[in-house]
Parts: structure tokens; sequence; C-alpha cells
């Protein structure tokens, strides 16, 4: 169950009393990350449990006791207890924060300074695909002038690097099976802030409208008066694309390309019943966060007519240092991926154009397709 705070120094926030639950100590918690993280110093994302998130969202814990002994790491503590004493640990500094920000902006535009006080501006950030040279300017220059950043965990930390000293960092990631805050509490973050008067920058991996619930969240705040700037970023399926050299479209090739999640609210965990208006072989399909069920899909694209030699490739953490990717058929996909440990993020592209990637490797039928193509 979902335990929702917000904070009272806000009109739009209430107290946290929707469930009761023993306060665990704050280095008990640290401690317990340090237990569960395994592999994240190896990642160019946040993952959810990584220490690097809490040394880059210290400010945020200055409540903690500081100088404590260091507890014993016994066991690990489960992700519910750590995601609600994550957010108990938080609220004095979040309470404390806005209410600098609020008085921040009543000296700024007080009786007679002649300054219009109204609230802050929301800006829904895309982040590209982790590298940071594919950042807009637009993009950089939010990052580096608001007060405070709500980032996921596919932003990666080369783009966090470049944030400006005076702004405050939040986490608020989701991974499968932990969500450090849902998405009602993410909505009555940003709406918070932008009450009292920040400049508030939420930063998504990709582009914010493609499969980024950024449309949720513009939605929400619009309702409530608050303006709201899309700064697009370079989606997922392009940026890695044109890493790998795979042309998205190309002539007499693919006329069409079409992006597909791999999990829907209405498919539950699975994206095959669309499989049958998929199965097109002369479009692209780029499937994002579809590890899980690309087996099950892959199976119904080929029963619906997708040949079963339809070049496809699968990239891990594409554009960033740790990149990782398979190329094969359509049929053996799934096996070359179980076969490499893939694991997310890792985005699937399927269709001829594959084949025209230099890492194709089979790149005497990537000659003779992209000779035809030119022909037509």
């Amino acid at each position: 169950m979902a335990l929702v705070y917000k904070l009272p120094l806000s009109s739009s926030l209430y107290s946290a009393n929707t469930k009761q639950f023993n306060t665990i100590s704050p280095k008990t918690i640290l401690c317990s990350l340090r237990f569960n993280a395994t592999s994240s110093s190896s990642s160019p994302f946040t993952e959810k449990h990584s220490l690097e998130r809490y040394q880059r969202d210290q400010w945020i814990y200055n409540n903690l006791q500081q100088n404590q002994p260091e507890p014993i790491c016994v066991a690990a503590l489960d992700e519910d207890s750590i995601r609600r004493n994550d957010i108990a640990l938080q609220l004095p500094e979040l309470k404390k924060l806005l209410q600098v920000l609020r008085e921040k902006r009543e000296e700024k535009c007080g009786e007679g300074k002649g300054e219009k006080c109204g609230p802050g501006n929301v800006y829904l950030v895309g982040t590209g695909p982790g590298d940071p040279e594919l950042l807009t300017l637009k993009a950089m220059r939010v990052i580096q002038k608001a007060d405070l950043l709500l980032y996921d965990r596919l932003v990666s930390n080369d783009v966090l690097d470049l944030v400006g000293p005076n702004a405050r960092l939040l986490y608020v990631g989701k991974t499968a099976g932990y969500h450090s805050r849902t998405q009602e509490e993410i909505h009555e973050l940003l709406l918070s802030f932008a009450e009292a008067g920040a400049n508030v920058a939420r930063l998504k991996g990709g582009d914010p409208l493609v499969f980024g619930r950024g449309g949720e969240e513009m939605d929400f705040l619009q309702q409530q008066g608050i303006q709201v700037k899309v700064i697009p970023g370079i989606t997922a399926a392009s940026g890695i694309a044109a890493e790998l050299g795979i042309p998205l479209t190309h002539r007499g090739v693919a006329n069409s390309v079409r992006f597909l999640t791999g999990h829907s609210r209405k498919g539950g965990t699975d994206p095959a019943f669309v499989a049958e208006n998929e199965a097109d072989s002369d479009s692209t399909l780029v499937v994002y966060m579809g590890l899980s069920t690309l087996p099950t899909l892959a199976v119904k694209l080929m029963h619906h007519g997708l040949p079963l030699n339809t070049p496809a490739a699968a990239i891990e953490r594409g554009t960033t240092p740790q990149q990782r990717y398979v190329f094969a058929e359509l049929k053996d996909l799934a096996d070359k991926i179980a076969s490499a440990k893939l694991v997310s993020p890792t985005l699937i592209i399927i269709g001829k154009v594959v084949s025209l990637s230099p890492f194709w490797p089979h790149s005497k039928e990537a000659t003779c397709l992209a000779e035809t193509s030119h022909a037509v």
C-alpha cells in the first residue's frame, strides 16, 4: 500500500496519516542500501538502492544524526520499509526548503516591490538516452538554473553532473517492484514547490512525452493553474538507433516506424495483444521496456506473418559507456538476449532496417538489401 506524504506548508498538501509504521534508524537504512548495492556502481543510471543517489541528494538528509557509529549490516530491509522510512527522513528538509522558497518569493514580490507574486514554472525536461552530449541547449539551460530537480532512474549520472551548484536534487525514480515515489506523490511535490514560487525541473530519460508519463504530470499541473513547459529530448529509439547506424526508416526498406511499450496498462504485462497490427514487414518496430515480454511478442509477430529471419537488435544502456547489444534474426533474438544476460534498460528494434547497420553480422545480405532499395 502506497504511503503518501504531503507537506503541510503548501495549501495542496496534507500530513502523513495514511499508515503507521515503526521508524527505522537512518543509518540502518543506509546500511541496508549498502548491503543491497551489488552492481549499481557499474551503471550509468541511478539504481534503486544506489549509494550514489544518497550522496547526490545528501541535502535532504541533513536531519540525520551525524556522530553515531555505523551499524553492522546483518540483513537487508524489505523495500517497502525502505521506501516509507526514506520519505519520512526527507520530510523535515523538504518542509524547510518550501519555507525558504516561500519567504524568498514574498521578499521579492511583497507590497510595493512591483513584481508579480505568482507560482513558479515546471519544466518537463527530456534528457535523452544517457549521453550528456545529446542534451538540447534549452535543456542544459533549465538544468543549470532550476531551484529543484526531480529526476528519474534513467537520467544518467553524467547528465546529473551538469546540475547547477545551488540546485536541489530529489530522486523520484521507479523500477519494477520499487517506486521511490508514487505518481501521485510526484504530482504533489511538483505542485507544492511550484506554488512556493520555485522553478522546478522534472528530468526524464529520453523524451518526457514518449512513455514517460509526462502527459499525466502536465495535465495535473495545468488543472491546478501551474504553467508547464515541455523541453523535448532525444527519445531512446532515435538516439540508440543512430548510435548503431540503424536508420529507423529507409526508402524501399521501411516506410514507417512504430513505438511500442512492453508493458501496457490495458494488456497487462503482455504487449502481444497488438502483435497482429504490428507484424508489418515494411515497418520498423521499436519496443521500449520489452525484455520480459519479448519472447511472447516475437512468437506472436511471427505467427501473424512477420518473417522468422527478420533482422532485430537489442541494446542495453544505449549511448552510454556501458552499452551492450546483440543482433539476431527475430526467431533467435530472445535466446541471444538471454545468453548475453542483458538487463534493463534495453531497447529492442525489429525490422529490415536493422540489417543496414554496420554491426549487422550478415553483411552481404545488408549490402544486397541496400542496393535493392536504392534501385526502387
